[in-house]
Formats: structure tokens, sequence, C-alpha cells
């Protein structure tokens, strides 16, 4: 089946240097970028991590410190990468909890404001996990009775995951091919940050989702305990988190008590 589209959207993968969305770094990153009448094009891309790949990782992806030696940084192919995702959903394989919040880091990291709000997010492991509850390549084998060569690589994890998520389409007939109720069905909760430390609720309005402070308003916890605010900026927290709680206490500023 083919994805019904209204606009662009964008399957990607990426390889790291680890698994903390903080702190590690992509060396590979490959983007599928499919239009509403069907065009495929590709972005793929080797990167220096600017950091030694632990070899645990390069267990698992292949990729070695002298495979990205020569390779760009992120920061010299992050203006060609977002004028690719321009106007794009994103979607990918366990994306909302690693992928795209890897992806905010690094741009983050660079000073580069890319917009990660009014997209679509389709989660294809999501999808699988509700439906079947197995691994990437036990869904392709499943889906499309095929085995992902050379698995691990970002290409071939990308290419299956637009395969499987058609074939997720063609399988259950409750499953519209609509890129917002797919991306409702992938949902998580409703993530103001990402990955999802800070949610909205009912009403839209941001809440903590961890910690001491869960289920209570971003902006009330601020006003209560002012430190708290300074805690999440020296602690260990995503980048994009950051921002999202810095621009929420910024709003509050100067609101009537």
């Amino acid at each position: 089946m083919q994805l019904k589209l209204k606009r662009s959207l964008a399957f990607l993968d990426l390889e790291t240097t680890g698994i903390n969305i903080a702190t590690d770094r992509i060396v590979e990153i490959s983007v599928l970028k499919i239009s509403p009448e069907g065009k495929e094009e590709w972005m793929i891309s080797r990167i220096n991590p600017e950091m030694p790949i632990p070899a645990a990782s390069t267990a698992i992806h292949g990729i070695t410190d002298e495979d990205v030696a020569s390779a760009p940084a992120f920061r010299e192919i992050a203006k060609n990468l977002a004028a690719f995702l321009e106007g794009c959903d994103l979607a990918g394989y366990n994306a909302l909890k690693f992928d795209i919040p890897v992806l905010a880091e690094e741009f983050l990291r660079i000073n580069m404001d890319f917009n990660f709000r009014n997209r679509r997010y389709i989660d294809v492991q999501v999808i699988f996990f509700k439906k079947e509850q197995r691994t990437l390549s036990a869904a392709y084998k499943f889906y499309c009775d095929r085995t992902i060569v050379n698995a691990h690589s970002s290409k071939a994890d990308t290419e299956a995951t637009y395969e499987v998520l058609k074939a997720q389409l063609d399988m259950y007939s409750d499953l519209e091919n609509d890129v917002e109720k797919l991306s409702d069905f992938s949902a998580h909760n409703i993530s103001a940050d990402l990955v999802g430390r800070i949610i909205y609720d009912e009403k839209g309005v941001e809440i903590f989702n961890f910690g001491k402070h869960k289920g209570k308003k971003v902006e009330q916890v601020f006003r209560d305990e002012p430190a708290y605010y300074s805690w999440i900026m020296n602690g260990d927290f995503p980048l994009y988190t950051k921002k999202v709680i810095t621009e929420i206490k910024l709003r509050d500023f100067g609101k009537v008590k």
C-alpha cells in the first residue's frame, strides 16, 4: 500500500556512539524522503562525532573511528539536512524515544534552532509493538517476509522501516493511511520536549512527567520552588528539554501571580 501524504514524510535512522540522548553523538544518518506524489529521495552521510566510538557501539553498527575520521562533523551537514527536512513530517523505528531527540540535541549543540514543532511523528516501532511486540528484524520478516541484509546499517534499517509501515497499512484495516492518524497512534504521550520529561495534560498545559513533581504544572513548580529550574539546567538533561523549560519559564515571567 502506498502512503497517502499531504506533505512529504521523512524516514530517518541514526547510528550513534551510544544510547545516552544528552551526551552521545551521531556517526551516520540516513533519511528517505517520500513526497505526496511518491517520489523517493535519499540523504545519507557518515558523521565525525568528534569523540571516540566505543567498541560496544562499533560491535552493533560496524562503524569505527577510522571510518569517520575524514567524515564531516554534524555542523558541516546541518544546513543541508535542515533544508532536506523542510516541511516534512518525520518517521522512524523507535524514533520518538531516540532518533528524533538525538537529532534535536545535535542541532542545539551548534545553536541551530531547527523547528521540531508543527510536525507529525510516526513511530513504526510503536505501531509494531501495539500490534505484534517484536524487533525491527522480526517486523521485516513478519510483515514483508524478508530478511534485512546488512542490519544495523542506517540505510538498511531506514529502508526496512519504510517497507514495514507500508505492509502494516496493508495488513491492518483499522490502521488509517493518514499521517495525522498514524502520528496519533504512534504517540506514547503528547510530549513537549520530545523525550517525554515534559508532557501536556488534557488542557494542553505542560506538566512534569518525572521526579518528585511528576504530574504538576511546570509553571507552578517554578513559582513555588525556583531552585528546581536551576537543578534541571545544571543536570544531565537533554538540551532540548532545557530549551523547553526555559521557554516556559520566560513565558511565565512577568505574569500576575
